[in-house]
């Protein structure tokens, strides 16, 4: 494996791990906020979402811990926030959470896609056993993009898109987090 693409495999899994690290707490935030107003319905949904993520930063925090990958740097930062993010986009209206939720996965499927594109071009330059490693992190990531466009659709399902402010709040979400994967990528 050239060092080139080991740097790339080790951004991807450093970015993944922020990323749902992020999808983590913005959740716990949106639970908070949705068992405090009583919207204890919403927040059973929620947390089916947040179980999902939960497997999936487990996943990649077992990859940052086997290959000895350093987590980024602005973690405490991405916990604060995404916490933050969740609670006051519940706190405001179950629509601007589900809105908040639609705006996040939409930019992940992005993130994904294009990880899997980078994956896909970079293998058939590997040994086998690369390749087997590969095709498991592809395997993954697959697996994670079918449930981040499960939770978008829920978001849609709860009328995200009702809201009234739904394409302001939904562009800024979707800016800051293609803001915290650039800088999760390098930092």
């Amino acid at each position: 494996m050239s060092n080139d693409f080991q740097k790339k495999l080790h951004e991807i899994i450093r970015v993944d791990h922020a990323g749902e690290m992020g999808a983590k707490v913005i959740y716990d935030g949106q639970i908070a906020a949705l068992k405090l107003k009583g919207e204890f319905e919403t927040a059973e949904l929620v947390a089916h979402m947040k179980k999902q993520e939960d497997v999936h930063f487990d996943y990649f925090d077992a990859e940052i811990k086997r290959q000895k990958i350093r987590p980024t740097l602005m973690q405490p930062v991405w916990k604060i926030g995404g916490f933050a993010l969740g609670f006051l986009t519940a706190l405001a209206d179950k629509k601007a959470a589900m809105t908040c939720t639609t705006a996040v996965e939409e930019t992940i499927d992005e993130h994904y896609q294009s990880q899997l594109a980078t994956l896909a071009k970079e293998e058939n330059l590997l040994d086998e056993n690369q390749k087997k490693e590969v095709r498991a992190l592809k395997e993954k990531i697959q697996k994670f993009r079918a449930e981040e466009l499960e939770h978008r659709d829920i978001g849609y399902e709860h009328k995200a898109s009702e809201l009234r402010y739904f394409k302001p709040l939904s562009s800024f979400v979707k800016a800051t987090t293609k803001f915290a994967i650039a800088i999760s990528k390098k930092i």
